[in-house]
């Protein structure tokens, strides 16, 4: 059975320079963003969920994939995508969120997890491995990893012939990823992965997967992951430098249905994300850049608020949502050091963005709600929107885009997806400036 993902791998594999992109949010403007974008494009979209972010006791967006997956698809159904232009992704799947229980215990989980995901819908499956539990010998050897890895992939498999969808699955293996959201501490040296280490994890998973009797899988394997060199930490993005990958590029010559997937690629410059795909890293997972730009939309919003409306009737938005992160600091105080200044300014502009955490707060959902609406009731003067959101006031004075609260926040995310749009599109099928 096909996948809407075989399309693009299949033309990357024929020598065009053509990829997607990977989404990894659950934001509700975010997927709306990104649902507009795709129907515009005339494209699949394909939107993943962490381990973390979404679980079978629902991680910390408090949603079971089947939640996420409806989520998914009444965003795409009211943007008026076809649902079968959606693909739906699993990211980082496996034991993470149960690494201090010992590793039986934590695989039985990983086992339910992926069992989950795929019954659901999600067909994209990231198997990983790398996180060692409470009994294990560190660092893990990569045959205990990619065993674990078969075996996950045994009970997917088994999950998708029991619900109708043999052969539906498209895999992503590799464990050389840099960690989900970033690096936690500043980066002080970033090396692409080895080509002897990308060949051994192929070959070591392989053999795994055979000896589960599982080798028929193998051209449902659809990615490695590998570290081209990209990566960011609070303040400091690491560009991709082609020219110390050119052995690495090289290493899927022989895999006929594989290309690399390539993670944290938030915040490198066009050209540079066309490079990746050039290089056959045809997928690039975004995630913290887009909710990155969502804030940077609100608390520009929430500016133009504080100029129009009475002080007592304001959402005060990036007040509560501080507030909110001081008051509950579980998900940033161990990554953002320094003293009380430099917290502060990381909590508000981090490129690692650990306020997209916060963003289901019920206080900070209310105050959302209340400045798009305080503003939807008002006419957003221009001086305004040129002051706070240049690129924006130029689309309404264009007419291409409206002047409500929404819209622009919603342009804004898209800022992001455009560029994406345009390094994963060859030149040959991309639209004219």
């Amino acid at each position: 059975m096909s996948n809407p993902l075989d399309t693009v791998v299949a033309l990357h594999k024929r020598g065009e320079p053509v990829g997607v992109t990977s989404i990894c949010s659950a934001h509700p403007l975010v997927l709306q963003a990104a649902m507009a974008q795709a129907r515009e494009d005339g494209d699949l979209v394909l939107i993943e969920a962490t381990s973390n972010q979404v679980d079978q006791d629902g991680g910390y967006t408090g949603m079971r994939p089947a939640d996420f997956h409806d989520l998914v698809y009444r965003a795409a159904d009211q943007a008026g995508l076809p649902r079968e232009r959606v693909v739906l992704g699993g990211d980082h799947l496996g034991p993470n969120r149960w690494r201090s229980l010992p590793a039986e215990q934590a695989m039985a989980r990983a086992d339910v997890l992926v069992a989950a995901y795929v019954e659901a819908g999600f067909t994209k499956i990231h198997l990983d491995c790398s996180y060692p539990c409470a009994d294990d010998q560190t660092p893990l050897t990569d045959e205990v990893m990619a065993a674990r890895a078969a075996r996950m992939l045994a009970v997917a498999e088994r999950t998708a012939a029991a619900t109708g969808r043999a052969g539906e699955l498209r895999y992503v293996i590799g464990t050389e990823v840099p960690v989900p959201g970033g690096a936690e501490e500043t980066i002080e040296e970033l090396l692409p992965t080895t080509t002897e280490s990308a060949r051994s994890t192929l070959a070591r998973h392989r053999a795994a997967f055979a000896e589960l009797g599982l080798e028929h899988v193998w051209p449902q394997v659809m990615a490695l992951v590998v570290q081209p060199g990209v990566e960011f930490d609070h303040l400091r993005v690491v560009d991709y430098d082609r020219d110390r990958t050119k052995d690495l590029q090289r290493v899927l010559d022989d895999e006929p249905t594989m290309v690399f997937e390539a993670h944290s690629t938030d915040y490198q410059t066009v050209p540079r994300l066309a490079a990746l795909v050039e290089d056959h890293w045809a997928v690039l997972k975004v995630g913290p850049g887009l909710t990155f730009a969502l804030r940077e939309a609100l608390f520009a919003l929430a500016a133009i608020e504080a100029e129009l409306v009475a002080e007592h009737d304001r959402s005060s938005l990036p007040e509560v949502v501080e507030q909110r992160m001081r008051a509950e600091p579980g998900q940033w105080a161990k990554y953002y050091t320094g003293d009380a200044a430099e917290q502060r300014l990381a909590r508000r502009y981090s490129y690692s963005d650990r306020m997209r955490y916060y963003w289901p707060d019920p206080e900070i959902q209310a105050a959302e709600r209340r400045l798009l609406v305080n503003l939807t009731d008002r006419d957003i003067p221009l001086p305004l929107l040129s002051q706070y959101l240049p690129d924006q006031y130029q689309r309404v004075r264009d007419g291409t885009l409206g002047n409500d609260p929404v819209e622009l926040v919603l342009d804004r995310i898209r800022d992001v997806l455009r560029g994406y749009r345009h390094a994963t599109t060859s030149s040959e099928r991309r639209p004219a400036a």
